[in-house]
């Protein structure tokens, strides 16, 4: 076996996202206020932190204060706060209604929050932590769990760099080093892949609902001035999912004359002629949505899972040897369509279980199950709580009744209906044969408000090394035709939403071609996928999209 290099920490943290630097940072302040001295490490697969960060987003600042009361001072890039709240149902293509507030939700409601770009909130976050002495890596990727021999988590192995698509060293091959740690802190964000590794090695989701998902997409226009109100906040349902498909959209207007607008979709949809791309491109279309946008130049775009399971989903985030938090274990409150203030809130959490057990001399290696005490006596635990019906109301009664159900519980209830629902059905598993649905006649997009998938990506800055082996693995090569084909009508084609997948002609057969250069990170194969036939590894460090803003 190669010799490698490796480097020792304290704690080594897996994503600089909002949970990985809240964590890195808190760690520090912990450290400087006790005086002992605490090693951190934060890796991150972007070429830069941020890069890789895409959300909505409306944030909520009071967590912030708690990491940084003097954040506003620090010069957090909070500039937008919300002064409108306008909520729609979208009954069809033209049809729009205005619900008034009194019949919304209340954790719908964003009076005192802000509009942000998260990604700029994480490299504000990335420079506290590194003014506190945290080290920062980024542009490499932890590819593999290193573990010690009683099974426990040891640290990460960073990625090689320069390996050839066929599986050997070209000339500028860089062997990935190993990064070793009392505790390892996993923040890979949605769908991890190495949190994914650690859910099922340590049975972290056993007695646990299924997991659950939607995928986000996103654009940032630039419109006329006349059309922007700045603070504006719009959430809407309804139109264009329709056949049980659901999901919200939004357009949120930001300083500049800027806009950013978007559409999450649940993953649990059954018909496999959906294309969540096109349905977003659809969504742009609608009057309440267009009239805002028409005129205006669409200046970046990106998707990415979500994921959206809630307290019933949320896995025991311990194991022997690290902790995992924020969307790498589920913190996002889908009540809320939020996910940053979590996140944070489980990195400090993480943080001041970790430092105790330094400080106090705990070996490396050990479970912290402490953390489940602590986290249980946090407001995170109480929100996650008060939210664990919305999903599967959602889920199980569709957008209206599922609605009325979530007014009543959070508005009459505070969130503490004496009753729990769950949805016990993967999302993979609700895919229905293409035999059972029609398929759908997406228009053509006009260049205007609605776009192509090659132009999308072209506007996320994705890049990959081309000559490296490919990191949208299959179990078996022979599903996709075989199987996915005849079935489903190989719904990757459509569930991408940056055009990787194909089925071509080829000598008059169907052939399944991967054009994973194109990868913009979303996860939603891995997700999707209805026979589970794809794994999404890290690609080499530095690749994948470059979101401006995001």
């Amino acid at each position: 076996m190669m010799e490698r290099e490796s480097m020792e920490f304290d704690v080594v943290i897996v994503g600089a996202g909002p949970a990985g630097l809240a964590a890195a940072c808190r760690l520090m302040q912990i450290s400087k206020d006790s005086g002992k001295e605490i090693s951190v490490c934060v890796v991150e697969k972007g070429s830069e932190v941020g890069a890789h960060i895409l959300s909505g987003a409306v944030f909520e600042p009071s967590v912030l204060e708690e990491l940084f009361g003097d954040w506003k001072e620090l010069g957090a890039p909070l500039h937008t706060q919300v002064t409108e709240d306008e909520i729609y149902l979208l009954k069809s293509a033209e049809d729009g209604k205005h619900l008034p507030n009194s019949l919304v939700p209340k954790t719908m409601h964003n009076h005192g929050n802000y509009i942000i770009s998260v990604g700029n909130l994480c490299r504000w976050m990335a420079e506290q932590a590194e003014g506190l002495g945290v080290e920062i890596f980024p542009g490499f990727a932890a590819s593999e769990l290193l573990l010690n021999e009683d099974g426990s988590v040891k640290g990460i192995l960073i990625g090689d760099m320069g390996i050839g698509a066929d599986g050997q060293p070209k000339d500028s091959y860089m062997p990935g080093m190993e990064l070793h740690a009392k505790y390892t802190v996993f923040a890979e964000g949605c769908r991890g892949h190495l949190g994914k590794q650690l859910i099922e090695k340590f049975h972290l989701d056993n007695g646990k609902t299924p997991q659950h998902y939607g995928i986000g997409f996103k654009e940032i226009w630039k419109i006329p001035a006349e059309q922007h109100q700045q603070g504006k906040v719009v959430h809407s349902g309804g139109w264009p999912l329709q056949e049980g498909a659901s999901g919200g959209g939004f357009l949120y207007h930001m300083e500049d004359n800027q806009v950013a607008v978007g559409l999450i979709i649940d993953l649990n949809y059954k018909n496999p002629h959906l294309s969540p791309f096109d349905e977003f491109q659809r969504y742009k279309t609608h009057p309440v949505i267009a009239k805002t946008l028409s005129g205006g130049e669409r200046l970046s775009y990106g998707a990415r899972a979500i994921t959206k399971g809630g307290l019933n989903s949320l896995p025991k985030m311990s194991f022997p040897g690290g902790l995992v938090i924020g969307c790498d274990a589920g913190t996002l409150n889908f009540a809320k369509i939020k996910g940053t203030h979590t996140a944070i809130k489980s990195g400090m959490l993480a943080a001041e279980t970790l430092a105790e057990g330094l400080i106090a001399g705990v070996e490396g290696g050990k479970d912290l199950d402490c953390f489940q005490e602590r986290l249980e006596q946090s407001w995170l635990f109480d929100e996650l709580y008060r939210s664990r019906n919305f999903g599967p109301a959602m889920h199980k009664f569709g957008t209206f009744m599922g609605g009325a159900f979530n007014y009543i519980d959070q508005n009459w209830f505070g969130g503490k209906f004496p009753v729990t629902l769950r949805d016990e059905h993967p999302d993979y598993a609700q895919m229905g044969e293409a035999s059972a649905y029609s398929k759908i006649d997406y228009p053509k997009p006009d260049g205007k408000l609605s776009f192509d998938k090659l132009s999308s990506v072209y506007l996320s800055n994705t890049f990959h090394e081309e000559d490296q082996p490919c990191h949208l693995r299959l179990k078996d090569a022979n599903i996709p035709i075989a199987v996915n084909l005849v079935k489903y009508d190989e719904p990757a084609q459509r569930y991408c939403p940056a055009g990787v997948y194909e089925v071509v002609e080829d000598e008059g057969q169907p052939k399944f071609v991967i054009n994973s250069q194109n990868c913009i990170h979303c996860k939603t194969c891995d997700i999707k996928d209805p026979s589970q036939n794809i794994t999404w590894v890290t690609p080499e460090g530095g690749g994948g999209p470059n979101y401006p803003n995001m």
